[in-house]
Parts: structure tokens; C-alpha cells; sequence
């Protein structure tokens, strides 16, 4: 797998059939043939809004199912879910991607435990400028339309009363040119087990990002990537999106735990308790979080490169779940990435492959396709079962480490989970 297919677009082949899966009204002629084939802001102060994310789902092999609205799985959790929407600007720091935008910029969906029969509407997917920006840059626009990327149902409500007491923290954050949507099945299924979820869209570093006055960011990052020279300097940008990312998150946390939080439900937060997971290089930036901010007591890489390598001397003894395709990464594979992390972990530690999954089964997209009966064939793991391996693992992995909840499943194979490969180099 190259690396721009594996960080930045996938080859023509699987784009059409993600297209296909993601975009219910587009035949799959009209997808393989696409698959062939905006803004500057100044920041304004932090403030909160009612905009948000992602990607969405679905053509149709039977008949009237174009016309089906597509919805995130209901949680296993015991809680409802609340949802409210976040613009922080960092004034420490000037944007890397665009110098002239100014200040360093976040939109953030913090999830939280809420009481059942509160709150108002559930929350819009993603916003109409996102899906539009997303169209674009696979040049679909104008040959899909763009309600079908924005009706996914969610279960997320806005103004929901929390729950009571202290929660820990969990931030999520997204893989390279995807917005923060595509992790909402598994923000939605960690709030509803009792975590207050803050998941990232990191300015400049996606398609399309919606930010308040209705400015949109798009992938300045992925310039530098295709502008770099050769294989190596694609990586280390890759490598400044890893750190840069953790920047973003450490500034986060103090956003939610500082003496002025910029949440208003930030009493719920239990500052002593604190996580990190990612998909692809959003798992990267998990462990140089981790590695920058002591802060940060447990990780998960969801099927990402560590461009920004492990720190030799290890994490300190934080507990670290590496979770990913069993294509890729394998132990020996061609990743070696992960052989070298995996000897410089020094604390608890696991490294899990899932047969038959692609490097989206760790966000919705396989999951919205799902409930249209459709699979990749050379990714055949169904899209239920990839959004059910994804929360149970990463769910039991902070039950463990957040919440000091023995969890058997860590353990080893189950029988339950025949798909999912313990590995111990």
C-alpha cells in the first residue's frame, strides 16, 4: 500500500466502492468513474456553535433503498447522550499550515453521558459546507447529492441534562483528510458507557471544516504532502500532522480543565483520568500525546503509521492498545512502525489485527454501508461487525484504564471475536 493511498485517498478501486457504499443515490458507474477522475479565515474569539461533521453513507443494491436514511447504531451504554459543539482558538500558537490564518484553530464535539427523555433534536451529522467540501475534493460535485451525506441519523441530543458526578475524559481524534464525524459511532458508544468525549477536527487537515460565520478550512496538510520531494519528506509531514495534533489536543485538555473551562459541562470531567485514541494518523498522534503530555494516562492507534515515532525511552508505563488491519499490520508486515512501537512500549500493552478489515473499518464508513448489505470483497469483514470490534475493544481498553474495570476480553482470543488476532512478538 502506498502511502498516499494509505493516508490520503485510497486507490480508484476502493474509492469507488467507499463512494458507493457512503453515497447512496450515486450508481457505482457514476463512483469508479469519479474515483478516476476553500477559504482562508481570520479566527474569531472561542465560541460555541451548533455545527459539525462528517461523512455518511449508502447507495443501493435493493429496490427503495436509495430512499432509506441511514443511522448510527444505537450505544450498548446505559446512559443517553448529550452533544454540544466547540470553537477554540489557541493565541500561543500560529496555524502550520496557513501562517496567514493566524492563531491556531479547533472545532470539537464533546459527548457526555446524559439523562434519558432530556434534551432537544438529535444533532446534524454533518454540516451542508462540509459535505460539499468532501464532494469536491473526490470531484463528486454535482453528481451526488448533498443531502444524501448529510441525513445520517445520529442518537446524539443537543441541551440533554449530564448525568451526575465526575467522568473521565476521552479525546478522539480523526484520520488524515476526514472530519471528526467519521468517529461518531464510537464517541456516541463512549459517552453512553459514561465518558465525556471530545473529539477534533484539526484546521487545515481535512477536506472541509466548518467554523462559525460560515468559514470553511480545507486540507492545506494535504498540499504539503503531495508538494513534498519523495517518500521521505511525505513522511515527515505526516510526522508534523502527528505532532501538531498533539499540540492541538494537550491545548484542548487545558481548554476543559483550566480554571475558565471553555465547556460548560466541564465540572463532569475527572482531570485525574484522562484518554486518547485515533484512527490512522490520528493513532499516531495518540502516542506523541502521550509522549508530550503527561497528563494523558492511556492510548489506542487505530490502524495509523507512527510517523512520529514511540519515544525510546517509552511512555512512562501508560498503557498503549494498537488495534489494526491484519493486512497491514501484522507483526513482520509492512508496517514495521508498529514492531519498533511495540518494543518501546513499556507499560501495559496490546497489539490486536481484525481479519478481513480495511484501514475505514475503525470509522462509520463500513458501518453506514452495512446496513445496505454491502462489503468490499477485499475487505469482507461486515459493517456491523467492524463498528461492534471497534467499540467492544476500545471501550473494555479504557473500562480497564480509566476505570479500573477488569476486563476479560484484554486477555485473549474469544470465541465471540473469532475475527480479532492477539499478537506477542
Amino acid at each position: 500500500m502506498t502511502l498516499r493511498a494509505h493516508h490520503r485517498a485510497p486507490s480508484a478501486a476502493v474509492l469507488a466502492l467507499a463512494l458507493t457504499l457512503a453515497l447512496p443515490f450515486v450508481t457505482a458507474a457514476d463512483a469508479a468513474a469519479a474515483a478516476g477522475g476553500a477559504g482562508t479565515a481570520a479566527p474569531p474569539e472561542r465560541a460555541a456553535s451548533t455545527s459539525d461533521p462528517a461523512q455518511a453513507a449508502a447507495p443501493s443494491t435493493k429496490p427503495g433503498a436509495a430512499r432509506e436514511r441511514l443511522t448510527i447504531p444505537r450505544p450498548s451504554g446505559p446512559y443517553a447522550v448529550g452533544r454540544d459543539t466547540l470553537h477554540l482558538v489557541d493565541r500561543s500558537r500560529t496555524d502550520p499550515w496557513q501562517p496567514q490564518a493566524g492563531a491556531r484553530e479547533l472545532m470539537v464535539s464533546a459527548y457526555y453521558p446524559a439523562r434519558h427523555g432530556t434534551g432537544g433534536r438529535t444533532v446534524p451529522y454533518m454540516t451542508r459546507r462540509e459535505a460539499e467540501a468532501l464532494l469536491e475534493g473526490q470531484d463528486l460535485a454535482g453528481k451526488v447529492p448533498v443531502e444524501t451525506v448529510t441525513s445520517v441519523r445520529t442518537n446524539a441530543r443537543t441541551d440533554a441534562r449530564p448525568v451526575r458526578g465526575r467522568r473521565p475524559l476521552v479525546v478522539l481524534s480523526p484520520g488524515f483528510t476526514l472530519q471528526r464525524t467519521t468517529l461518531t459511532v464510537l464517541a456516541e458508544e463512549l459517552a453512553a458507557r459514561g465518558y465525556v468525549v471530545a473529539v477534533v477536527d484539526h484546521a487545515w487537515e481535512s477536506f472541509g471544516t466548518s467554523f462559525p460565520g460560515g468559514r470553511v478550512t480545507t486540507c492545506a496538510a494535504c498540499d504539503a504532502v503531495e508538494e513534498a520531494p519523495d517518500g521521505e519528506g511525505s513522511r515527515a509531514v505526516l510526522a508534523k500532522v502527528a505532532s501538531g495534533r498533539s499540540a492541538d489536543v494537550s491545548f484542548l485538555i487545558d481548554e476543559l480543565t483550566g480554571p475558565r473551562p471553555a465547556w460548560r459541562h466541564a465540572r463532569m470531567i475527572d482531570r485525574r483520568s484522562i484518554g486518547v485514541a485515533g484512527h490512522s494518523i490520528g493513532g499516531n498522534s495518540a502516542a506523541r500525546l502521550m509522549a508530550d503530555d503527561e497528563r494523558v494516562r492511556a492510548g489506542v492507534n487505530l490502524d495509523g503509521t507512527f510517523f512520529s515515532p514511540v519515544p525510546e525511552e517509552g511512555l512512562d508505563r501508560r498503557p498503549f492498545l494498537m488495534m489494526g488491519t491484519a493486512a497491514g499490520h501484522s507483526p513482520g508486515g509492512v508496517d514495521g512502525t508498529w514492531d519498533e512501537a511495540w518494543e518501546r512500549f513499556d507499560g501495559w500493552r496490546r497489539w490486536l489485527t481484525v481479519e478481513g478489515s480495511g484501514h475505514f473499518t475503525f470509522n462509520d464508513l463500513p458501518v453506514l454501508a452495512g446496513q445496505l448489505g454491502m462489503t468490499d470483497p477485499d475487505t469482507p469483514l461486515p459493517g456491523d461487525r467492524s463498528g461492534q470490534i471497534t467499540r467492544a475493544y476500545t471501550g473494555a481498553f479504557f473500562d480497564r484504564h480509566l476505570r479500573g474495570i477488569p476486563q476479560p476480553l484484554l486477555r485473549g482470543p474469544s470465541p465471540a471475536n473469532p475475527e480479532v488476532r492477539f499478537h506477542r512478538p
